[in-house]
């Protein structure tokens, strides 16, 4: 039976078991809407093209599954590409499909035409566009298993509108999936004799590994290891004030394991360990052990190919328990917050700590999904608020992912144990990252995907100000300066939300329990008295 390429693109999403694609509309993708009717594959229908890729960003992370966005081409894919960043820094496995100006015309002045492979690809572990329609579904798989496979990352594929609208002969329809690389057991079995000779050893997991999965294997190292496992997935790197010191850890380390880590600005290049330290490196990307050996040189003991997963399944069966009081002592140290933190705040405007505290609370009495986006205070919410399951805007350090993650978060409740128990999504953010994307509150109300967005607003770009007044003086911050006292909590009611403005501290924790018994998207606007972002030293 002969199909429009655009028909055997929706039979291979649904061979690779797509239920949801996060999408916006345009010209060229028409064909593509008209192929999912009846589909079974449901469409979150956006209002910007890279919204709909931090949604299915945060999809991926919590689900488990390729989130799949679809957008137009030529600024439709433009706009999109700029927010494969995140996901690439964040190591989401993530396709990104981009209408696209038909093959016939490339290089006549095409409408909207443009080089979207070029753009996409800096961002993207591979990029491509379709060639022939009976090749969709293939290219769907072979997009896949990219993005799955050794690092995961995100994967552009263009559709040009005469690929999606010729027609062929249905094809088989292949499944994708992700080509392992294991570490075998007897270079695990080196790794697990080297931490068990060392006396202070670090093992340290990347972005990859932090999602609901990759949480629960660190838990199973940890158990066989007796050793903390330590995620990195934070732009401040040693700083990352969700790690407590990790920096004082780290001075004191003899061996650090990355498991799928790379060596880059996040570690400090491996300047800030000590010279005596040495380094193991399981990593999925042969350039990058190239690059680490040239940072690190005879201090690498160990380096071998493996993807994150495989590497850290391998090492948990070969590891043995030890280093009691060492683990102890980094525990405390990553655990270790300033003793006035937990000191209730005299009255007076609510500080950012206070804020967070808060939110802490509520995170853990309704079990809620944390999501967590903005600058300064984002920098505190990763410090203070523990939840079970949780998504960061990440290394890329690009703001302004809070609602859309905080939609793909919804979205992905749904699925397995996080639906039996019903969990709502709350979301951290400042003024600053809400504006990205406060339209996506629409999203959210006509799709029925509820969340709660925590706006801390101290009326100013934060980060930016307190680098002014560091680096430059008071006398010299000017251009960071939002709106004192803008209502971002009436933009989610006008936009078919729940929303309150919250003044006083004991106010918080009842607002933000009313916002969730709404069912609706929401917002809780924060009254804040911004800080600088907190700095970890005893």
């Amino acid at each position: 039976m002969s199909l429009r390429g655009a028909d055997i693109l929706v039979k291979g999403l649904l061979a690779a078991g797509v239920t949801r694609i996060f999408s916006l509309s345009g010209n060229h993708i028409m064909p593509v809407y008209d192929a999912l009717v009846g589909s079974g594959i449901e469409i979150v229908h956006t209002r910007h093209e890279a919204a709909a890729v931090h949604m299915a960003d945060a999809w991926a992370r919590l689900s488990g599954q390729v989130g799949v966005a679809l957008v137009t081409g030529g600024q439709g894919h433009a706009n999109a590409a700029a927010a494969l960043c995140t996901a690439w820094q964040g190591e989401v496995p993530v396709l990104l499909l981009s209408g696209h100006a038909p093959l016939n015309q490339i290089g006549l002045g095409a409408f909207q035409e443009l080089d979207q492979v070029a753009m996409a690809a800096p961002a993207a572990k591979a990029a491509w566009a379709a060639r022939t329609p009976g090749g969709m579904a293939a290219d769907v798989a072979k997009a896949m298993s990219i993005a799955l496979s050794g690092r995961p990352g995100p994967v552009h594929l263009s559709l040009p509108t005469d690929v999606l609208e010729g027609e062929a002969v249905e094809p088989a329809l292949p499944t994708p999936a992700a080509t392992p690389m294991p570490l075998s057991p007897t270079t695990a079995g080196l790794v697990a004799q080297a931490i068990a000779q060392a006396k202070r050893p670090v093992l340290v997991a990347p972005p990859a590994l932090c999602t609901p999965a990759g949480f629960a294997l660190q838990r199973g190292l940890e158990a066989a290891s007796g050793l903390p496992v330590l995620p990195m997935q934070s732009p401040r790197g040693l700083a990352d004030p969700t790690l407590g010191l990790l920096r004082e850890v780290l001075g004191q380390a003899d061996l650090v394991v990355l498991i799928g880590k790379a060596l880059d600005f996040t570690l400090g290049f491996g300047k800030p360990m000590p010279a005596e330290c040495r380094f193991i490196l399981l990593e999925p990307e042969g350039a990058l052990l190239a690059r680490a050996q040239g940072l690190l040189g005879e201090r690498i003991t160990l380096a071998a190919l493996a993807d994150p997963t495989s590497a850290i399944t391998a090492l948990t069966a070969a590891v043995s328990p030890g280093h009691a009081e060492w683990a102890a002592t980094v525990r405390e140290a990553i655990g270790w917050r300033p003793a006035e933190w937990a000191t209730p705040q005299a009255p007076g405007a609510i500080r950012s700590a206070t804020l967070c505290a808060a939110v802490n609370d509520a995170v853990a009495r309704h079990g809620a999904t944390f999501i967590c986006d903005g600058g300064e205070i984002g920098q505190w919410g990763m410090a203070m608020v523990k939840a079970g399951t949780r998504a960061v805007n990440g290394v890329a350090g690009a703001i302004g992912v809070g609602i859309p993650f905080a939609i793909g978060g919804s979205a992905a409740g749904g699925i397995g144990a996080r639906a039996a128990r019903n969990a709502p999504v709350i979301a951290l953010m400042g003024d600053g990252s809400f504006g990205f994307h406060m339209a996506e509150i629409d999203t959210a109300a006509r799709h029925g995907l509820p969340f709660v967005a925590v706006v801390g607003n101290d009326s100013r770009w934060n980060a930016e100000h307190q680098i002014q007044l560091r680096d430059y003086g008071a006398n010299r911050a000017h251009g960071c300066e939002l709106a004192p006292g803008t209502r971002y909590d009436l933009v989610a009611v006008a936009l078919g939300g729940h929303g309150e403005q919250v003044t006083e501290v004991a106010e918080i924790g009842p607002a933000i329990d009313r916002a969730i018994a709404s069912g609706k998207p929401a917002v809780v606007n924060v009254v804040l008295d911004g800080q600088p972002a907190p700095t970890l030293k005893r």
